[in-house]
């Protein structure tokens, strides 16, 4: 009679899973479409920090290139200062060059004034008549010495002023020629500064492009937040009426059951008086609750000796039983097998690590390993000591052949090695100036990637322009 009641029970319980079937189906629905949705969340989540990382690259990179323009700049007021110094030499020069040639003319012009006077007063007789005119020996001695003096002092003075002409010349063309360098690299590093302008111009553009795309995508992510949310409220709302229903649906099963358990019990009552029929072993009808308090021995209708305890009382043990199995709130088998425990899952890291090597070369050694390149071509931003260099890309290789690790930049290079006055410089030192740098060959010579049209050269004045530092290698 048990069984019966469990079966109707479970019959009312299925009628009402299949009223709220529909509800977990959209809820199921929903479930799928916000883990859709959380994926683009998260995917665009990912697109924002992939931007703001290539944002970040741009921005470091148009932070070096500003320093880089800052330091092209300087560089081309140095140039500017040195140009101004030139021009000032040079007009000095010309100054002084002008000077020697009035007194030279002065000289001319008073040699010739001796001159005519002496041809005027007798012609080619006239240091003849000079001599003859004297009055004893001591006067002709003394005329003759006079006219010696007077013949050594114009030639001296001739001779002096020509040398001093010649110097003075020599001295401006090569102002000239140094001014006319430095001009030059004042139009390279012009030109750098426009280049440089130009990246930073078209890094920011790419940045602009970046802060757009990223307000793009934070724009959409904030709409997949949103959906996020509604599809949760859906979610919880499906399952408050779902529990509700499947509550309802439970308190109507029990009380249909119930009344269904009423209705059985009362049909068992009738029955019960029937299954209390038991017989004594001569064959009489007795009362099997008597005969079970009385532990008397009773048999049923067949003759067959029964327990008239058992007479009462069904067993549904065959109708019951247990489970091991557990649900979830909605439904869903649980498989403690198959879970994982967090506090098994292994990590390892490992390390790493590197080591470098370098060696030393003397200052001569490093002299002569530049000097073969004298002759190559200037490139700027090249590193190759035969295809083209610029000044620290060729210092930059130079020393790398022995050892030695420079900084790629003329301004970087300015704080490697240890600094030592130019008086005290030694050959293999860097000499380093605003946005060039050269290699000190000694006696006031250096080694040097100049510039576009003059290439890697030798420079008899290492103080040709202002020198800022002199680094040694250690």
């Amino acid at each position: 009679m048990k069984k019966r009641i469990v079966c109707l029970t479970l019959a009312l319980m299925m009628t009402a899973t299949q009223v709220v079937s529909v509800s977990a189906s959209r809820e199921d629905e929903l479930r799928e479409e916000q883990a859709a949705t959380s994926a683009q969340l998260d995917a665009t989540y990912a697109q924002i920090d992939q931007l703001y990382s290539a944002k970040q690259q741009l921005q470091d990179e148009i932070n070096s290139l500003d320093a880089n323009l800052v330091n092209v700049m300087v560089s081309i007021q140095t140039l500017e200062g040195d140009i101004s110094n030139k021009e000032a030499d040079i007009q000095q020069t010309q100054a002084d060059l002008q000077k020697a040639q009035n007194a030279k003319d002065k000289q001319y012009a008073a040699m010739k004034q001796r001159i005519q006077y002496l041809y005027e007063k007798g012609g080619n007789e006239a240091w003849f008549q000079m001599m003859m005119s004297a009055d004893n020996l001591s006067d002709l001695l003394t005329k003759a010495e006079y006219t010696q003096k007077m013949y050594d002092y114009d030639r001296q003075s001739l001779e002096k002023y020509a040398n001093t002409i010649t110097q003075v010349t020599n001295l401006g063309n090569q102002y000239q020629q140094e001014k006319a360098e430095l001009e030059g690299m004042k139009q390279e590093y012009e030109a750098q500064s426009v280049d440089l302008q130009n990246q930073i111009d078209t890094k920011k553009a790419n940045s602009a492009d970046c802060d757009n795309e990223i307000a793009y995508a934070q724009e959409m992510a904030n709409e997949y937040a949103n959906l996020i949310q509604e599809q949760q409220a859906e979610i919880e709302q499906l399952e408050a009426e779902r529990i509700a229903a499947e509550e309802e649906a439970r308190r109507q099963a029990e009380a249909e059951a119930a009344a269904a358990a009423a209705a059985a019990e009362e049909e068992a009552a009738q029955q019960e008086q029937e299954d209390q029929t038991v017989y004594d072993e001569d064959g009489n009808e007795v009362d099997a609750s008597e005969a079970a308090e009385n532990g008397d021995t009773v048999y049923d209708e067949d003759g067959n000796e029964v327990d008239p305890s058992q007479t009462t009382t069904e067993t549904t043990t065959e109708d019951s039983g247990s489970s091991d199995v557990e649900y979830d709130e909605y439904g869903n088998v649980i498989d403690s097998d198959n879970t994982v425990d967090p506090d098994t899952v292994d990590t390892s890291s490992s390390s790493s690590s590197s080591s470098s090597s370098s060696s030393s070369g003397s200052g001569s050694s490093i002299v002569d390993y530049a000097t073969q390149f004298v002759g190559n071509p200037y490139v700027w931003g090249g590193t190759s000591l035969t295809g083209g260099a610029d000044c620290s890309g060729f210092t930059q290789s130079v020393y790398a052949q022995f050892g030695y690790s420079l900084p790629r930049t003329s301004y970087e290079q300015q704080n490697w090695g240890t600094e030592v006055s130019y008086a005290d410089a030694q050959p293999g030192d860097l000499i380093c100036y605003g946005g060039h740098v050269a290699i000190y060959m000694g006696n006031g010579q250096i080694v040097h990637a100049s510039n576009s049209r003059d290439g890697i050269k030798i420079s008899n004045n290492a103080a040709y322009r202002t020198i800022l530092s002199v680094r040694r290698p250690s």
